[in-house]
């Protein structure tokens, strides 16, 4: 369906307009779309046929018709509506954002589980245990190396499942990420371990997909030649984890799959504190090779644990004891 009859209110040139500017940007869009057809359709139900009409009131109006009791989706339908309003009053079609509700405050912030190295190869274990069902193939030995990936690579889940068996480069020992968020592309690198796991799969697949256009051929799946469903794979983490009897510790949330790629991150900082390295200037190969637009984003993944901030510390300690046998010299 095209944009010009999925937007029928008066509103409806400039949302258009809107979504392909961030579009231009390299952003997606997809979800704030289906949110201002929510907006498009209570303009045209409630009969308000122009911007003079779109007033705070109108607005909080139909923030309130749309049930959102959770503080983050509310803030996302919240913000979606005010970066539109913020483009047409940066165009001169409106002298002042209508919306003027502040956002809702969260009750608690998810702290992810971090996976240390113990739990990754139970979890490894496990995963390579599970029998193929449902006409399946080598369901264990996909999920096997999937989790390797994800847990070592710290890949987003969806960028794992797209790959194809031509994005390995094992001679360069690189994985090709292509177009992922914000329609970027990486490569990233990978160790010798996971260089021989990913050359054994690779042999299977090619054997498996052998009669399969080339640049078709997914790397990771289960049944004919479709790849596996970023779903399916989250589905699949959450039957283990009771299976896992992990030990989760107060204040901190079951473990999602994302908690692969938060247990990564957190996983490269702990190495580089252990070899004496500098955490601080290594931020920005760690944002890069995550795939984030900034450092910021990957600090949301640093996730303090005890082993970490034992580590810290002792960094601390080593610095503090030279400033002050300085100081007394």
């Amino acid at each position: 369906m095209s944009l010009s009859t999925r937007f029928q209110s008066f509103l409806a040139p400039d949302i258009e307009q809107f979504l392909a500017h961030k579009r231009s940007l390299g952003r997606h869009y997809d979800v704030e779309e289906k949110t201002l057809a929510l907006l498009d359709t209570y303009l045209l139900n409630n009969q308000i046929r122009s911007l003079r009409k779109v007033t705070p009131a109108v607005v909080d109006q139909f923030l309130l018709s749309r049930r959102r009791p959770r503080p983050r989706s509310y803030n996302h339908l919240r913000c979606t509506l005010g970066r539109l309003f913020s483009y047409l009053v940066d165009r001169g079609k409106l002298a002042r954002t209508p919306l003027q509700s502040p956002p809702r405050r969260g009750r608690y912030q998810r702290t992810p589980f971090i996976f240390d190295i113990a739990q990754a190869k139970r979890l490894l274990a496990l995963a390579k245990m599970l029998p193929s069902k449902g006409g399946t193939m080598e369901r264990g030995a996909t999920y096997f190396v999937l989790f390797s990936v994800l847990y070592g690579l710290g890949l987003r889940v969806g960028e794992a499942c797209r790959l194809k068996i031509d994005d390995v480069d094992l001679d360069r020992q690189l994985l090709v990420i292509r177009q992922t968020k914000f329609y970027k592309s990486r490569l990233v690198p990978f160790g010798p371990k996971l260089g021989a796991l990913l050359a054994r799969h690779l042999r299977h697949r090619r054997r498996a997909l052998a009669g399969a256009p080339s640049g078709e051929r997914p790397l990771f799946c289960l049944r004919g030649g479709r790849p596996i469903n970023p779903g399916t794979v989250s589905q699949t983490f959450h039957a283990m984890v009771p299976r896992l009897r992990l030990e989760i510790p107060p204040g901190v949330s079951s473990p999602r799959l994302h908690d692969l790629r938060h247990s990564c991150a957190v996983g490269a900082l702990l190495r580089w504190y252990r070899l004496g390295l500098d955490p601080q200037a290594r931020l920005l190969a760690l944002s890069t090779f995550l795939g984030h637009v900034d450092i910021s984003s990957t600090a949301v993944y640093l996730t303090p644990t005890p082993q970490l901030l034992e580590q810290a510390n002792r960094r601390f300690a080593v610095f503090a004891a030279a400033t002050l046998k300085e100081g007394l010299q």
